[in-house]
């Protein structure tokens, strides 16, 4: 291939830019549930899915367990993360306690402007499609993630190395697998409002209850739904 008889430093960059491409390629393919939890990763299928050589793929991969998106088994490999009932009431438990404190921190440090971009983001998940249709709410990452510029708010560096960067996708795959339980969506969306308003009003102690109280309802949305379908562990 012409990219072998390049010089060393553009051959390194490109290796870069694919396996950063592939990276987020399968992140989003796994947080979305196109990759179920608990396949298992063959990196050949994978190099050939997506056209890309091993080297780069295993960057990509190696990230991606980073994430804890991917885990690895011994004598199997590498398999997408699926969490037992107990290990994902834990991480909620985790959120509920450290979302809650990012809400209050935020609550005392975002500027003005920050809060109006708050407010500007839920007006965006408001016109979403798949919202208004009561399939979902919006489930875009980063700065158009309602849950992530409050904690970027908190104006706590460790806070948000833990909550956006470690966890992050981990936590937005179950946020984005629960997130059409039968009227959760409405509700959801009413709750961000009211911790909003908390946050506007400069209330830190009610809007790290109305936060913790949000989370918690996600939670008890999860245990109901391992109440009706009995939780068979990790495969």
């Amino acid at each position: 291939m012409l990219g072998e008889v390049e010089s060393p430093l553009n051959g390194h960059d490109e290796s870069e830019t694919l396996s950063e491409n592939v990276f987020r390629r399968i992140q989003a393919a796994i947080v979305k549930g196109e990759i179920a939890p608990g396949s298992k990763i063959s990196e050949p299928e994978l190099a050939r899915t997506y056209g890309i050589s091993r080297g780069p793929l295993r960057e990509a991969i190696h990230r991606l367990e980073g994430q804890r998106l991917l885990v690895r088994v011994p004598h199997v490999g590498a398999r997408v993360v699926s969490l037992s009932h107990a290990e994902l009431i834990e991480l909620y438990e985790i959120r509920e306690s450290l979302e809650g404190m990012a809400c209050r921190l935020a609550a005392e440090r975002m500027t003005v402007e920050e809060i109006d971009e708050l407010r500007r983001v839920l007006d965006t998940h408001e016109r979403d499609a798949a919202f208004q249709a009561g399939l979902g709410y919006y489930q875009q990452e980063g700065d158009f993630d309602f849950h992530y510029r409050i904690i970027q708010g908190s104006g706590n560096r460790t806070l948000s190395q833990m909550l956006c960067g470690e966890l992050y996708q981990l936590v937005r795959m179950y946020r984005i697998q629960f997130s059409n339980t039968p009227n959760r969506p409405r509700q959801a969306f009413a709750e961000h409002h009211r911790i909003l308003d908390a946050i506007a009003d400069r209330d830190g102690e009610l809007a790290e209850l109305l936060m913790r109280r949000h989370i918690g309802a996600s939670k008890r949305n999860i245990e109901r739904h391992y109440q009706a379908v009995p939780d068979r562990g990790e495969k």
